[in-house]
């Protein structure tokens, strides 16, 4: 079920979720948004700034999880939208929809699976979609799709593009450079790794796994004495790691996991 939550001249908070709420949660909700009211119709009139239907936001995410910690139950998902004027709206498309009015079918995804596409010219098909596959790649997925005695299929080759892209796999950055006809000894990438190991300083690891991490202060600690059962606190002193972020993608990943995806 949904229930909304705020004022539509500025903003909503729609909630899905599958029980009703008592009068106690009912202003819990009310308090956390604001003090705002539940509003009792089933359809809020206007227009509204908000994510797409598909799209769990990091928001959302964090938002049921402060309702269970304040003992809510039910609730699957909560999404703001914000009112506007649908003649001055601005947002980013990749992300965000503009609705005419709101209402209790907001959140259903109702989409046919696309059919399966055999491809005839992989050449075509990458500029057609602009999968930036290099002439060496077309001629490996031809050289594959031979192998097998039939066509690549549609997402076939588009999971290759993204697979075996330069964010993925680093052609370019480790790729051999031969300048001048001379092959030269680091590629790019070597060659970014190279001050950290002349001069790791404070480091503890790097380039792995999108992270890295440096040696932190020693940091006094208050935590129970065993973790697995109920036991009394005690203060020690503990070595501490700073994690540090430096990823390619668009969005940070450290802080909004989930729209890392949409880079893709």
């Amino acid at each position: 079920m949904i229930s909304f939550f705020g004022d539509a001249s500025s903003q909503i908070y729609c909630l899905q979720h599958t029980q009703e709420f008592s009068k106690k949660d009912e202003r819990k909700l009310e308090w956390l948004f604001g003090n705002v009211e539940r509003l009792d119709s089933q359809t809020v009139l206007g227009y509204f700034i908000g994510p797409r239907k598909e799209m769990i936001t990091p928001w959302s995410t964090n938002a049921v999880e402060i309702t269970q910690n304040m003992g809510v139950e039910g609730i699957e998902r909560i999404e703001q939208f914000i009112a506007t004027d649908q003649e001055t709206a601005q947002f980013d498309p990749m992300l965000s929809v503009l609705y005419s009015g709101l209402n209790s079918e907001i959140f259903t995804v109702v989409h046919l699976p696309e059919p399966v596409l055999e491809i005839d010219d992989i050449g075509a098909y990458n500029r057609q979609e602009g999968l930036a596959l290099s002439d060496e790649e077309i001629e490996y997925l031809n050289g594959v799709s031979i192998e097998l005695g039939r066509k690549l299929t549609d997402s076939e080759i588009f999971g290759f593009s993204q697979v075996n892209s330069e964010h993925c796999r680093h052609k370019i950055f480790n790729g051999t450079f031969i300048i001048d006809g001379i092959e030269k000894e680091k590629s790019l990438f070597k060659m970014i790794k190279e001050t950290s190991t002349k001069h790791p300083n404070f480091i503890v690891s790097a380039y792995k796994d999108n992270v890295a991490f440096i040696e932190g202060p020693k940091s006094e600690q208050f935590a129970p004495k065993t973790q697995n059962q109920s036991d009394y606190f005690e203060t020690n002193d503990i070595i501490s790691f700073i994690s540090l972020m430096a990823d390619t993608h668009n969005f940070p990943t450290t802080f909004v996991p989930f729209y890392v995806f949409a880079t893709g």
